[in-house]
């Protein structure tokens, strides 16, 4: 009867310690399959989620690198299970037919992260009195900005698939700037690298950024460059009703008070499968919980323009920055845990 008692007892702490494993790790035996955007401060971002998801026990696959409305169309079809790279609204114009039938926006990392819009070098703002973009209809700006010798000012602009890259064409319609600016498609580290090398030369440059991003640790907005204007706030269908987010008062780096960007400063926001999330409350919890801060992001960004670009590099570093913020982490482990319970 001893022995029984032993042998129940050993068996009801195996079990209670299996419990305790799979509450600790309620991801496990689960692969998720998540994508990463194409532009650098994506990758980190994603990586941090990827670290907090794998010590829930989930195996998470390496991420698909995707361009938005593929990416949409696969997390609407459950081809990939998420991605932390979405911005609204710029993105929403992007969104397949019918895709919160199947997919949703769970949670915001950034709120207002992207501020987004237009800025030229500070010298040369300074020099020929540009405040706006219908400044590059004088022949004396294009001329003083055409690196390439087409006669028109080169703008440092994005590649096809990503979401300014819709807005941008919009401005070059409807401010009339087609035979005024050539905005290039290329890939934008490299036009923006050109760029940058061309200002260290003593060339003035037209570019358009964002942030979290290294270009503003690069030309730093009010040092090397100023933010410039649009001539007017003329919203395309995705941005009608957001025009008061377009314009932005104060703005480090403007060029006047009230600026008036073009586009709106976009939350940075996760995006899921509707099933996924259904079938997995601890990784749904993640995605709706954890926020970071732009200064975070763009010092990672910074990293991996000064050389730590490798998948192996951005995973350390994420790594690193769950490390040093281990009380808000495990946090927010235990939120979802419990979630799953």
């Amino acid at each position: 009867m001893q022995r029984l008692l032993s042998l129940a007892l050993a068996v009801s702490l195996a079990f209670a310690g299996f419990a305790l494993a799979q509450s600790d790790r309620p991801g496990e035996g689960v692969t998720v399959r998540p994508a990463v955007a194409g532009w650098d401060d994506a990758r980190p971002v994603q990586a941090i989620f990827d670290h907090l998801l794998e010590e829930l026990g989930y195996e998470v696959e390496p991420p698909v690198l995707l361009d938005n409305p593929i990416f949409y169309t696969s997390v609407a079809q459950g081809d990939v299970d998420f991605w932390t790279a979405g911005w609204f609204p710029l993105h929403d114009a992007q969104l397949p037919v019918g895709f919160f039938e199947t997919a949703s926006i769970p949670g915001t990392i950034i709120p207002a992260g992207g501020t987004e819009g237009y800025l030229v070098t500070k010298s040369a703002a300074e020099e020929f009195g540009i405040t706006s973009l219908e400044d590059f209809k004088r022949p004396e700006v294009k001329e003083a900005f055409d690196r390439d010798g087409d006669g028109k000012a080169d703008l440092v602009a994005c590649p096809p698939g990503w979401g300014c890259e819709i807005v941008i064409n919009h401005h070059l319609d409807v401010y009339d700037l087609r035979d005024h600016i050539n905005a290039s498609s290329a890939a934008y580290n490299a036009a923006f690298a050109d760029a940058l090398a061309a200002y260290r030369g003593g060339q003035p440059v037209l570019y358009y950024t964002w942030t979290p991003n290294f270009t503003v640790f690069q030309m730093v907005p009010g040092e090397d460059s100023v933010w410039i204007n649009v001539p007017e706030i003329i919203p395309n269908e995705a941005q009608e009703g957001f025009e008061e987010a377009m314009v932005i008062e104060g703005l480090p780096g403007g060029v006047t008070d009230t600026m008036l960007m073009g586009f709106v400063a976009s939350d940075i926001q996760t995006v899921a499968n509707d099933e996924f999330l259904a079938a997995n409350p601890a990784a749904a919890s993640i995605l709706e919980n954890v926020t970071l801060d732009v200064t975070t992001v763009s010092e990672m960004v910074v990293r991996m323009a000064e050389g730590e670009d490798s998948d192996r590099a951005v995973a350390a570093m994420a790594a690193e920055w769950v490390e040093a913020n281990r009380a808000q982490v495990d946090a927010w482990l235990e939120q979802a845990r419990a979630a799953a319970n």
